[in-house]
């Protein structure tokens, strides 16, 4: 079993998150996996993600281990004066709402230079600067219109990835973002502004594709009807239906370990197929052998076979699968949460090793405000001022109410 992170290395820095859904919760969640006091601060009654069901259902519990809850009326001027000072007392604040949307609270990047001057303001945007930037964006709008959902579907049906990906990959370009405005600080600079956004992050993700127009003049197809640079490097069937496996042969050397393991009659054997790229030309003649051959192995004996080859390969699995995997629960990449409702879960945690050793869990998924007292007493609240701030219902109740669990 694999040791988890100890002293985890962002220990000392405050984080206020005003965020919801996905891209900010997963860059807050990061920072907060790294040891960073993250002080998520929902409105009253909490954030509406915990309330989202189908496909939406998961994302609070994912992307808000780790962290303390309080629960402000910002729309009051008491509300306002508890998140002034909650960000006067911060390092970093995350934020992933419209554009616009805390300026005109007065909670904009603009509002601490004196108050602050170290504090890192990050935001989680559609855009960056630009023609654009003062869109709306979603997951989903970035992936259509930055050119993955293309490459995602089979030509002419374009298909979003099956996960927040570009959600996810825009949080953690802001982790990384922040991290280097912190290093930055830390050399005797002041506080930063800094930003990513979903456009650019899909921009990013599809550029092997836009380089690969640029190097061979010809444009990148759909991933369902691309020509692979490798002969084998797809899904076949084994003898068991509906029982998949994936297998890459990327390499000569994989392939003469393949050939060794199984045998592909002359065609394992021909001098024509020992180089990548001519195999890659003969695909129609070698993929019809290949694929009658895996078909009479079953995924299990198929599944040794091609580990013992040393090649790259796969069984087709479901998300759900992962809560059984010998690996990850051997490693400690699944870490034991408590549902909201008092329901057990394991999730996966950052997957950054730091000398071996895996982000924990030093807090549970928080119910709507249930730190409240505590972080108010952390930023100089009085007890007084904290029960009248409480009765007054500027602060929301340390109690989940009823309906409001995970």
């Amino acid at each position: 079993m694999q040791h988890l992170m100890e002293s985890p290395p962002l220990q000392g820095i405050r984080v206020v998150e005003f965020s919801h859904m996905v891209m900010g919760p997963s860059t807050g969640a990061i920072l907060a996996d790294l040891g960073a006091d993250v002080i998520k601060v929902e409105p009253l009654g909490g954030d509406r993600t915990r309330r989202l069901l189908g496909s939406g259902a998961g994302y609070f519990p994912m992307f808000n281990r780790n962290k303390r809850s309080i629960c402000i009326d910002l729309k009051s001027e008491s509300g306002l004066a508890v998140a002034k000072r909650l960000i006067g007392e911060a390092d970093v604040l995350i934020e992933n709402f419209r554009p616009g949307a805390l300026e005109r609270l007065g909670l904009g990047p603009d509002g601490f230079p004196e108050s602050n001057p170290g504090l890192i303001y990050y935001s989680a945007k559609g855009f960056l600067s630009g023609p654009y930037e003062h869109r709306s964006a979603l997951d989903e709008v970035a992936q259509m219109m930055g050119g993955l959902a293309y490459m995602t579907g089979p030509p002419g049906r374009p298909l979003r990835a099956g996960a927040s990906v570009i959600d996810i990959a825009g949080g953690m370009f802001g982790a990384i973002g922040i991290m280097a405005a912190l290093l930055r600080r830390q050399e005797g600079g002041n506080g930063a502004v800094v930003r990513s956004s979903l456009y650019e992050t899909t921009a990013y993700v599809v550029g092997q594709h836009m380089a690969q127009m640029a190097v061979t003049g010809e444009a990148a197809r759909p991933m369902p009807d691309r020509v692979s640079a490798w002969a084998i490097y797809d899904v076949f069937e084994t003898a068991h239906p509906g029982e998949q496996v994936f297998i890459g042969v990327v390499s000569d050397s994989q392939w003469q370990s393949f050939v060794g393991t199984f045998d592909l009659g002359s065609i394992g054997s021909d001098p024509a197929f020992e180089k990548n790229n001519d195999r890659v030309k003969a695909r129609d003649v070698i993929l019809p052998v290949v694929r009658d051959i895996m078909a009479r192995h079953t995924r299990a004996d198929l599944l040794a076979k091609l580990e013992a080859a040393a090649v790259a390969f796969a069984p087709i699995a479901r998300p759900e699968d992962l809560f059984d995997d010998t690996h990850l629960n051997a490693n400690g990449t699944l870490v034991d949460l408590t549902l909201n409702d008092g329901r057990k879960v394991k999730l996966p945690t950052t997957p950054v090793e730091l000398d071996g050793a895996l982000p924990s869990v030093r807090r549970d998924i928080p119910h709507p405000g249930a730190d409240a007292e505590q972080i108010l007493a952390d930023i100089g609240y009085s007890d007084a001022e904290i029960a009248e701030l409480l009765a007054r219902q500027v602060i929301g109740s340390t109690r989940p109410a009823a309906g409001e669990e995970n």
